[in-house]
């Protein structure tokens, strides 16, 4: 069956490359025309597409973008960010509180979100205090990243593992929240060693105060919701359940117009991911995964090395979402399916710090601060490609 070998080889291209050359397609796109080949060229049914569909991750995410949405609109970030610059007085003390902060609520609120709400607050603050603001943004991405490797909730890929893997909350947070650890401690030694000339002066630091504007009623009812939700979390209930519940809870309100909440939402984001099980179904008619799965068997990606390896280089190719789901199909047929999926989540979300393309995270860093700071290629190579290198050595160590 050529047909659905192709269409899943271009809709992966375009997912590698950002776009189609010559045509206004995005990735969601991209994935929207190759799940509508598969249909048009008979791979799948209807309803063996509706039945491709993880409405447990599509589910997990939507919820999650409503509590976060409710936490942004009511001014809790900022506040948080606020805080931790009034009590930063030298650019170290600065650099450790952006990095805890995008790293801790990366771990429960998606590190996409994180960097929305921080890169702004960023920019405002160094250049308030007229300091080099590329090592503060860096910091911002990479520790969006390597806080959210911790939890099933800290980005879109650990919420397909989490669905696909069945493990639960507080097992998967126990295994990598330490790498996790790590990675943000890694991440404040090197970049305070790549840019050391902006750390090495102990000048003090003078702000005033940042006007933050705060919804009170919605900030205490947000945050109730969102402790809430994380505990039952790690009480072991099904966390897409208790995400959307708790996304539920979150809209029943007198003040906080609806409209408002739904333009926070990726919309465009819950599409691609139905797009791409749509694609992945339709490759999974072919003899591919088993050729996938006699390839694990040959390189021993049962083993923790060689699949981070693979992982980390499959995931700066076509990005870490899309290659999550070319091992859906075989991970479970490996000895310890469980090692696998954490190491996956592992390497496939640290590897996203090799480059300005390997995440979203990054991508969004970059646009958001263009107007104060130009970060290209390779100066966040600079700090990136080592800091990857460093913290996938430390994850496979203590995964083993």
């Amino acid at each position: 069956m050529l047909a659905p070998i192709l269409i899943f080889t271009a809709t992966y291209l375009v997912l590698a490359v950002g776009r189609l050359p010559g045509f206004r397609v995005d990735r969601t796109g991209a994935t929207i025309i190759g799940a509508s080949l598969m249909l048009a060229f008979n791979v799948l049914t209807v309803e063996e597409a509706w039945a491709a569909i993880n409405y447990d991750t599509i589910l997990l995410l939507f919820g999650m973008m409503i509590v976060v949405a409710n936490l942004r609109l009511s001014g809790f970030f900022e506040v948080v960010s606020a805080w931790v610059v009034r009590h930063a007085h030298r650019p170290l003390p600065l650099l450790c509180g952006i990095v805890l902060v995008s790293g801790v609520f990366s771990a429960f609120f998606v590190n996409d979100t994180m960097c929305l709400v921080l890169t702004p607050l960023v920019v405002e603050i160094t250049g308030r205090l007229r300091r080099n603001p590329v090592p503060y943004l860096l910091a911002v991405a990479m520790a969006a990243n390597f806080g959210s490797v911790a939890t099933i909730t800290g980005n879109p890929q650990n919420m397909m593992i989490g669905s696909f893997s069945h493990i639960r909350y507080g097992t998967f947070a126990a295994a990598l929240a330490p790498v996790a650890s790590v990675g943000l401690v890694l991440t404040v030694a090197v970049v305070a060693l790549v840019y050391r000339g902006e750390f090495r002066k102990k000048t003090a630091l003078e702000v005033a105060a940042i006007p933050v504007r705060v919804h009170r009623a919605l900030l205490w009812k947000s945050l109730a919701v969102s402790v809430g939700m994380i505990v039952f979390f790690f009480a072991g209930w099904p966390v897409p359940k208790v995400a959307v519940i708790a996304g539920a809870l979150l809209l029943v309100t007198r003040r906080l117009k609806p409209e408002r909440v739904y333009r926070e939402i990726d919309w465009s984001l819950l599409v691609m991911f139905i797009g791409l099980f749509i694609v992945i179904a339709g490759l999974e008619k072919t003899s591919v995964p088993e050729d996938l799965f006699a390839a694990a068997s040959r390189y021993h990606l049962e083993r923790i090395g060689p699949m981070t390896a693979f992982a980390a280089l499959l995931s700066n190719l076509v990005s870490n979402v899309p290659a999550v789901l070319v091992f859906k199909g075989f991970v479970p047929h490996l000895a310890n399916a469980s090692r696998a999926w954490l190491t996956l989540a592992m390497s496939s979300t640290l590897a996203g710090n090799l480059t300005v393309l390997g995440s979203v995270a990054n991508l969004i860093v970059v646009q958001k601060s263009r107007h104060a700071a130009r970060i290209s290629f390779w100066e966040y190579a600079r700090a990136g490609i080592p800091l990857t290198i460093l913290t996938l050595a430390a994850g496979v160590w203590m995964l083993r």
